[in-house]
């Protein structure tokens, strides 16, 4: 057996027995399975638990107690799998190659992705790709060290940073963030390209000076690092704020609220992009819109997104449209045209 159809089987043993499957086989476990996966981004980031929750919210694995009964409430026959990924970029290209049903990335990210410009200039744009739905707003954080003197990103100039995992969406908007300040990668500071959770170790080992990442808050990373070794948040505003607004249309001005993170009392003016649920318009249009409906026609998805995590209780269907790109897949259309929530 290798890695992947191990991980798939033990997933399915997890949701298995936690939604009660019976010993014996029954009529409902006769019913197909379909796997669902949802790739993420790195741990101590916002994208993989929030995978997870929404594998949890969408389930109904055969054999599973009905809803009324006290079990899932997702599509059945589903299972949802999060998986640990590297994030935007390298979302949208494993959806592109089959390797998973969908995935979370950055309207930026989608956007060009879908139309072969930004990032993936000169590469053949992603037409399969469709949105399920915009989930949160994600916030570029710029994280220094307690005692690095930084209190500008101009102060980034000679020091080393993190930048984000190769191919994430974090990386594309670091580079767009020290680039509205006249920074130069390599040759004004040193990048180091990891995630949140190695960039926070790293200061505390005094092997770089700050980091960035985009990411809705908390960051499970910063807030860890900000109750240990403390952390400051480096502002993103003035003109070279608007200055990347002007370029990057997707972005808008936001603020990460004060007492987020510990050490941070105020507010810190920064930058947010939407963070989008995308997957492909050659799945069938069924199991999408058993998908969707999974998302919003189950009452216990309210309660298990806002107590699993703090960016849980943004997932609402108000702002399911927020900073869509591109088009909706026609099975998520379908059901939000049937619930009368899209015209």
């Amino acid at each position: 057996m290798n890695f992947r159809t191990s991980f798939v089987a033990a997933s399915v043993f997890a949701l298995a027995t936690s939604a009660g499957l019976l010993a014996g086989p029954t009529p409902s476990q006769a019913q197909e399975m379909q796997f669902f996966r949802i790739a993420s981004g790195s741990a101590g980031g916002t994208y993989f638990p929030m995978a997870g929750l929404l594998s949890q919210v969408i389930s109904n694995p055969p054999g599973a107690r009905s809803c009324e009964k006290g079990g899932n409430c997702g599509m059945p026959g589903l299972v949802a799998i999060g998986q640990s990924a590297h994030g935007s970029v390298a979302n949208v290209n494993s959806i592109k190659s089959g390797q998973v049903e969908s995935g979370f990335a950055q309207s930026d990210v989608t956007y060009w992705a879908y139309t072969g410009t930004g990032p993936f200039e000169g590469k053949e744009p992603i037409k399969k790709l469709c949105v399920i739905a915009s989930l949160f707003p994600e916030h570029a954080h710029v994280v220094a060290g307690v005692d690095s003197g930084i209190k500008s990103v101009h102060d980034l100039k000679g020091k080393t940073v993190g930048m984000g995992l190769p191919a994430s969406g974090a990386l594309v908007g670091a580079r767009l963030v020290v680039g509205a300040y006249g920074l130069k990668e390599k040759e004004d500071f040193k990048p180091e390209y990891v995630k949140a959770q190695t960039g926070a170790d790293m200061i505390r080992d005094r092997h770089a000076d700050a980091f960035l990442t985009v990411t809705g808050y908390p960051s499970a990373a910063i807030t860890e690092m900000a109750s240990t070794q403390g952390a400051k948040l480096v502002p993103v505003s003035g003109q070279e704020r608007d200055k990347l607004l002007e370029e990057v249309r997707f972005y808008s001005k936001s603020k990460i609220p004060g007492g987020t993170y510990q050490g941070n009392p105020d507010d810190t003016e920064t930058v947010a992009v939407s963070a989008l649920w995308v997957s492909s318009n050659e799945l069938p249009e069924e199991l999408v819109y058993g998908v969707t409906k999974g998302l919003w026609g189950n009452d216990k998805a309210a309660k298990i997104l806002s107590d699993g995590h703090g960016k849980g209780k943004a997932v609402t269907l108000d702002t399911a449209f927020d900073g869509v790109p591109i088009p909706l897949c026609a099975g998520s259309e379908k059901y939000y045209k049937e619930i009368g929530a899209l015209k």
